[in-house]
């Protein structure tokens, strides 16, 4: 048994999301989005050398040693699987465990909204899911996956890095692909993939042009896309996904992206009364006057047309986020400390008679 599988049985029994292990520093987890730190001595850099390379794939081992990073899966049989990040600062090697649960939660139990599910029907076009760090973009990709894989009969081809949910093929064939295992980049898997008959393509990041490229072409030639940025909003998505090309490409891809998108989920998780965690949606779905935004250079309109299109299944973050509080789920001051616009959100609580110290700010302690 690993040193380190203790220390994961342990965050899977508190609930938590992350273990992380630094050299220098108490082992820490991440428990409803706060750090905290266990109880015993401050690892020493020999430490956390020994206990990463006891699990470290031999590839993995290589890339850490020549780029001083990597990134890998884990499982721990009967636990559960761990997405690994491991890196050197400036006292020793470090490293982030993520959770992945074994079971695939459903869409219905994540709270998603309605719309997703018509995503998940759609014969082609291209869907991201978009938000921060831990926002939970994986979870909700998953569970779309698993709707399509239970729902139609159909070939799903994913790209990940690494691979974190592990799917079974129901009325689908699903083929999971690891970048570096099987593959050597998101780029080469997303051509190879068009030569493999897929109906449904997974792109677990758009890294780069050139995948980002392929994706919007995937999607205009009748493919259905699904794929993650690192956005907050839904026009920063397509915002980003445009400005990324040089201004001699733009043109040309403002014109695929509008033909070829259709829809954007943007979700953020906050703290849930009394403990655990829920998330916040914004989705942008494609209309007409979505593509005209997207064609005409008015990105800056999008959130405009959010806000009129509730009968088309489109939401902005600021209401999704009001719904939460109004429902007793998120306390007021937690919902401030997320949005992106406080001032919005602000109005909203004055309007619906919301009050708190909405200036608060939680502190982590120790688990």
């Amino acid at each position: 048994m690993a040193e380190i599988d203790r220390l994961l049985e342990f965050l899977k029994a508190r609930g938590g999301s992350d273990l992380h292990l630094s050299a220098g520093l108490r082992a820490m987890i991440r428990l409803d989005g706060t750090m905290l730190a266990l109880k015993g001595e401050p690892l020493k850099p020999a430490d956390t050398e020994r206990i990463f390379g006891e699990i470290m794939p031999p590839m993995s081992q290589e890339e850490f040693r020549q780029k001083k990073d990597t990134d890998f899966a884990y499982e721990l049989p009967g636990v559960a699987r761990f997405r690994v990040n491991v890196f050197r600062d400036m006292h020793g090697t470090c490293g982030v465990l993520r959770l992945i649960p074994t079971e695939i939660a459903s869409v219905d139990a994540l709270g998603l909204p309605e719309v997703v599910k018509g995503f998940c029907t759609l014969p082609k076009g291209l869907v991201l899911v978009t938000g921060p760090t831990g926002s939970g973009k994986s979870t909700t990709l998953a569970a779309m996956v698993d709707l399509v894989n239970r729902t139609r009969r159909d070939h799903i081809v994913t790209i990940e890095d690494p691979i974190e949910f592990v799917h079974e093929s129901k009325l689908c064939i699903l083929n999971q692909r690891e970048v570096h295992s099987h593959v050597e980049s998101f780029a080469r898997a997303l051509r190879a993939a068009l030569r493999e008959d897929p109906d449904v393509v997974l792109v677990g990041e758009m890294r780069d042009l050139e995948t980002a490229h392929i994706a919007i072409e995937t999607a205009e030639t009748g493919h259905l896309v699904f794929g993650t940025l690192h956005t907050t909003t839904a026009h920063r998505t397509v915002d980003r996904l445009i400005n990324q090309f040089p201004v001699n490409e733009q043109e040309q891809i403002r014109s695929m992206l509008a033909n070829s998108l259709s829809g954007v989920i943007s979700q953020t998780l906050l703290k849930k009364k009394p403990s655990g965690r829920v998330a916040a949606f914004e989705v942008l779905v494609a209309t007409v006057a979505v593509q005209n935004c997207i064609r005409e250079r008015k990105v800056f309109q999008i959130p405009s047309v959010m806000q009129t299109g509730a009968k088309r299944g489109m939401s902005c973050m600021n209401d999704s986020i009001l719904k939460l509080v109004l429902e007793g789920k998120v306390a007021p001051e937690e919902a401030m400390s997320k949005t992106m616009d406080r001032q919005e959100l602000l109005q909203k609580f004055q309007v619906a008679g919301i009050a708190g110290d909405l200036e608060g700010a939680d502190m982590g302690g120790d688990a």
